[in-house]
């Protein structure tokens, strides 16, 4: 007959099960006393550690604070405390080798004990701003090191061959940083975007030049200084000197004595536009440094005071030149992103050789937008004021070069109201220094409707 196993204290040990079973228990109770003892002292240790901690970065009254989350709980912190805290060797060395997911992409940590340096790698690197619009500027790695001696920073931020350092002062308030980049090849910094930008496959394609950068950022007012410098740039194997032959289709439709002649370079149409659009046209090599770091400054300070009600946010502001227009109409699109305009400087450069500032010119006002499906300085002659582009009064030059800004928006509101922002048109009469008497005077509602 089968019988069911059970547990039993063998016959030979000498010893009654009551005491086995007693000797057990107080084994498992010494064992759960001491997992408790224990469990008590990490939870203790825990808590101390989140005292402190809490307690070192609880921002004084008055200093710079920001919110952050502990779990389901925002916890107040003093950003100055936190910098330090994030720095602190001891620290750091706890997140050796670890890597953290954050906004700009995966970031590896690392404690360089030589060195006595933080060193921070983000691969790949994905940098977003408004005003560069909605795409984002991909690198394919980041490498910043931070070293601290007191309430000093420095050390140096790098991508590909591109290596700048950096220092930074912190106080109790704020954070000022200090970038210089000494004289890097360009061809190195468009190497950094090589995924990204076609042209730079191109076997032919050579660009010569150097660029430099200081900056200065300080936080958290957001406040930028920037002084870039770039010499001798200049591109080839592009071929745009093929361009030099192009037709444009705009006119296709009109009458045949609207098509008959260009405005020249010379032209009250082609000052007009220069004035609204570049007025430094006859000066530049294809880009205007000036107006690009203007508009750095300036659209940086829209993003920083886009949460402040006080400070309604401008719209971004371009420092593109007619020949990267020209460019951007051509070949690279409308979209707003870095990548685009690296794009656009490079073939603005070239036809600057290839081509020569007449015929730029001639192109752009062949193509240039006019709200709607209107493009080309001859359509929008003759559908705005019946006459042929190269007739125009200067008021009326004026009136169409002040619509470039935003031909879309412009051309809504003259076919709804008869007019365009009037301010804008005088603004330009007075860039073509013509004084009072040609102000732009408004089209009529019947000349509109003849050739609408």
């Amino acid at each position: 007959m089968n019988q069911s196993p059970s547990w039993r204290v063998p016959a030979d040990t000498g010893r009654p099960w009551g005491e086995v079973r007693a000797a057990l228990l107080r084994a498992v109770q010494r064992v759960l006393l001491w997992l408790g003892v224990a469990t008590l002292v990490v939870a203790s240790a825990l808590l101390v550690f989140g005292l402190i901690v809490r307690t070192v970065l609880r921002p004084a009254p008055g200093t710079w604070a920001t919110t952050v989350q502990a779990g389901p709980v925002p916890v107040e912190v003093g950003v100055p405390s936190l910098i330090w805290l994030a720095t602190t060797p001891w620290l750091v060395q706890l997140a050796h080798g670890r890597t953290l997911p954050t906004a700009l992409g995966p970031v590896r940590v690392a404690w360089d004990a030589q060195a006595n340096a933080l060193a921070l790698s983000c691969r790949p690197c994905s940098i977003r701003l408004a005003s560069w619009g909605g795409e984002p500027l991909r690198l394919a790695e980041v490498r910043l090191t931070v070293q601290r001696m007191g309430m000093r920073l420095h050390g140096t931020v790098a991508s590909g061959q591109v290596v700048a350092r950096w220092r930074g002062q912190l106080t109790a308030n704020s954070l000022t940083l200090d970038m210089d980049l000494p004289s890097t090849p360009v061809r190195e910094g468009y190497a950094l975007f090589a995924s990204a930008i076609a042209e730079l496959r191109n076997p032919a394609l050579r660009i010569d030049g150097d660029f430099a950068l200081r900056a200065r950022l300080t936080l958290p007012t957001g406040e930028l200084t920037l002084a870039p410098q770039l010499q001798g740039l200049a591109v080839q194997g592009l071929g745009t000197e093929q361009w030099a032959q192009a037709r444009s289709q705009c006119d296709q439709g009109l009458p045949k004595w609207a098509r008959l002649a260009k405005p020249s370079a010379q032209s009250l149409l082609a000052r007009a536009v220069i004035a609204a659009e570049d007025q430094r046209y006859f000066e530049h090599a294809g880009y205007d440094l000036t107006e690009i770091t203007l508009a750095l400054r300036g659209n940086q300070r829209g993003l920083v005071n886009a949460s402040d009600p006080s400070h309604p946010t401008p719209a971004p502001r371009g420092a593109s030149t007619l020949s990267q227009q020209l460019a951007k109409l051509l070949v690279t699109g409308a979209e707003r992103s870095p990548v685009r305009k690296l794009r656009e400087l490079l073939y603005a450069v070239e036809m600057e050789q290839t081509l020569g500032k007449a015929r730029i010119l001639g192109l752009y006002l062949d193509v240039a937008p006019w709200g709607g499906q209107l493009c080309g300085a001859r359509a929008a002659a003759y559908r705005y004021f019946g006459k042929r582009a190269d007739r125009l009064s200067a008021s009326e030059a004026a009136w169409l070069a002040a619509m470039l800004h935003n031909p879309s928006m412009e051309a809504r509101r003259w076919a709804a109201t008869g007019q365009i922002n009037h301010e804008r048109a005088q603004w330009v009469a007075r860039g073509m220094r013509l004084g009072g008497a040609s102000a732009p005077r408004r089209p009529t509602a019947k000349m509109v409707a003849a050739h609408g």
